[in-house]
């Protein structure tokens, strides 16, 4: 093993900016289902998976209905493998109900059991260890608000749709307000439904990408920001514009290649690690892929990790190869 000769943070900063790094950062990041059900045990569970692996970032991964809870919407978790909840209600039924959502108290409720999770965790794992938030587009929250409701809605009644958008993304800015003070390097922003299956590149550049550009620039304060494009077929060129340090999505599943992708987008690239393969395959299966993304990229801008969470039950063995396949 070579020794590093930077730290996680000079190593993210480093490739982000496109200059020599000591090597490739690598990170993978999972659900903690049952855990995430409280702050204390969620905090602990990411420090533990922190302090095993010894990852160059840690990110904070709640459940994905922590932001939606204090609408009304309850969600269970029902055992499957990615460890996401499974949603019982939605909030949004008639297009009326856009409009009567309140704008949330990050202080109060589920956003500020995960504040004081994500602080939690910061604090133990020091400044060291750059750390980020996950946080959900408005309009991948307004998915689950309304589960089928939300393209007929939104194709029907824009107006209506429009106004519920802005509640939401008032309430995102007001929690992106309140994680200033935790210690958190920047946020994860897993954005959803860009892709041609779901909206237009019209529809995602009327209702998305004006509001997903606010919250990037509202978290322009932080020093590590990472887009997550979530889909199998993203409008890459129109997320690759976003202003942040980093861009993940599912290269091995959907494409752009890494190798394309890093053409299109100028930060540092997250990807390169097919989660089946870190699911199902075996270790020499995970260092190949390792190799072939390190090929991919020429070694620069890389940070290893799975296009998407990986599975909550993946063999320890090839977790392990995916941490070690970058010391050299």
């Amino acid at each position: 093993m070579t020794p590093p000769t930077m730290s996680k943070r000079e190593r993210l900063l480093a490739l982000a900016a496109g200059q020599p790094a000591d090597r490739p950062a690598v990170a993978l990041w999972r659900h903690f289902p049952g855990d995430d059900a409280r702050p204390d045990d969620l905090a602990a569970a990411h420090i533990a998976w922190q302090r095993t692996f010894d990852w160059d970032l840690l990110k904070v991964t709640p459940s994905s209905s922590y932001c939606i809870q204090d609408w009304g919407v309850r969600a269970v978790w029902q055992g499957g493998d990615e460890g996401t909840w499974t949603y019982q209600n939605t909030a949004i039924q008639q297009p009326t109900d856009w409009e009567r959502l309140a704008v949330l108290d990050p202080a109060a409720g589920a956003l500020d059991q995960a504040r004081q999770a994500v602080k939690s965790v910061c604090q133990a794992v020091g400044p060291d260890t750059p750390v980020l938030m996950t946080l959900f587009s408005p309009l991948a929250q307004a998915k689950n608000l309304a589960g089928p409701n939300l393209l007929p809605h939104l194709r029907q009644h824009p107006d209506a749709v429009q106004a519920g958008l802005e509640i939401i993304t008032r309430s995102v800015l007001r929690f992106v307000d309140a994680l200033a003070g935790t210690g958190i390097a920047g946020i994860f922003y897993a954005v959803q439904l860009a892709e041609p299956s779901r909206l237009s590149r019209a529809e995602y550049a009327q209702f998305g990408q004006p509001l997903d550009m606010r919250i990037l620039t509202a978290a322009g304060g932080f020093w590590f920001n990472m887009l997550h494009a979530h889909g199998l077929n993203v409008y890459f060129d129109l997320l690759a514009g976003y202003p942040v340090q980093a861009l993940n999505w599912h290269d091995r599943e959907g494409g752009p290649s890494l190798a394309d992708g890093g053409a299109r987008f100028a930060g540092a690239l997250s990807g390169g690690l097919d989660r089946r393969t870190v699911h199902l395959a075996a270790p020499d299966d995970v260092r190949r892929e390792t190799a072939d993304a390190v090929q991919q990229t020429a070694g620069q801008r890389l940070i290893l990790s799975t296009g998407c969470v990986s599975m909550t039950n993946s063999p320890l063995s090839n977790l392990w190869a995916a941490r070690r396949s970058v010391d050299g």
